[in-house]
């Protein structure tokens, strides 16, 4: 079996990609054979797109950014016809930062306020939020993005929380370009069956992503993360397979504190991005 292009999100490793950290961390990645760098949600206003592009094309990585979710006034979702463009506005903007940066693909939560629900999702809005993101992703293509949707557990959203639900999310999409985001995280809360999660979002999985249940080490928790990238690949999967990781000591303490992540499961990034390269290598060639 082939080895999948592999993802690393930047605060696996460090809290801030900032001048003095991002170059190192990317050379790390680069040593350890990575394709792709998972950026943080960052303001594409405030920030040097050009500097990253560079920094990536010098060490041969693709960069993936990323929509950390949407502000209560300008959710696509809404029923109000002004916070619904503020919303697409905001999405489009992120599909033109992603240009510049030289970026294939847009992960993340476009759908909605990412942080702790208080209600379930009203069908109407869930409706809305499909059709936006929809658009979104057709605007994406146009200009050589591939826009995903992260697949989140129920202490993060209301709207999509199973694979079911992201592929019915497709379908009121309309887009015949929007893909599905997975995370193994979140699959081990919400999913009865991994596997079988994994086969029905595959005709639109765009992103598959290893994490582990205490959010540390892909080999110190409940997630038998090498047996999901073996079923991924023997189904077909031919995406990006990235990993996902949080240290209190490595994130900024408000991005910590959104994540609820109140202590240290790893102190090296490095160590785990190494680790995790090795079982999704290892995975690959051992087969199902």
């Amino acid at each position: 079996m082939r080895t999948p292009p592999m993802s690393c999100l930047v605060n696996v490793i460090i809290g801030d990609p900032s001048q003095t950290e991002l170059p190192g961390m990317l050379d790390s990645l680069a040593e350890l054979g990575y394709t792709y760098v998972v950026l943080p949600p960052m303001d594409p206003a405030a920030t040097d797109a050009a500097w990253i592009r560079g920094l990536c094309a010098e060490r041969s990585l693709l960069p993936i950014t990323m929509c950390g979710g949407m502000a209560p006034e300008s959710q696509v979702g809404s029923a109000d016809e002004a916070e619904r463009a503020a919303g697409v506005a905001g999405l489009r903007a992120l599909v033109d930062f992603a240009v510049a940066l030289g970026s294939p693909q847009l992960n993340g939560v476009p759908y909605g306020i990412f942080g702790h629900p208080l209600a379930p999702t009203d069908p109407d809005y869930f409706a809305r939020a499909a059709r936006e993101v929809g658009a979104a992703a057709d605007y994406a293509h146009d200009k050589g993005v591939t826009m995903t949707f992260e697949v989140l557990n129920r202490y993060e959203t209301s709207v999509v929380n199973t694979a079911a639900q992201a592929m019915d999310f497709v379908s009121k999409s309309e887009s015949q370009h929007l893909r599905i985001h997975l995370d193994s995280f979140h699959m081990a809360i919400e999913e009865a069956d991994i596997f079988a999660a994994i086969d029905l979002a595959l005709p639109k999985l765009g992103y598959l992503e290893l994490g582990q249940s205490g959010r540390g080490m892909l080999s110190t928790g409940i997630v038998d993360n090498a047996a999901v990238v073996r079923h991924a690949i023997a189904a077909g999967y031919t995406g990006p397979i990235g990993v996902e990781a949080f240290s209190r000591s490595i994130l900024p303490p408000f991005v910590a504190d959104a994540l609820a992540i109140w202590r240290e499961p790893y102190t090296s990034g490095r160590d785990l991005a190494a680790e995790a390269a090795t079982i999704m290598r290892g995975s690959a060639s051992t087969g199902s």
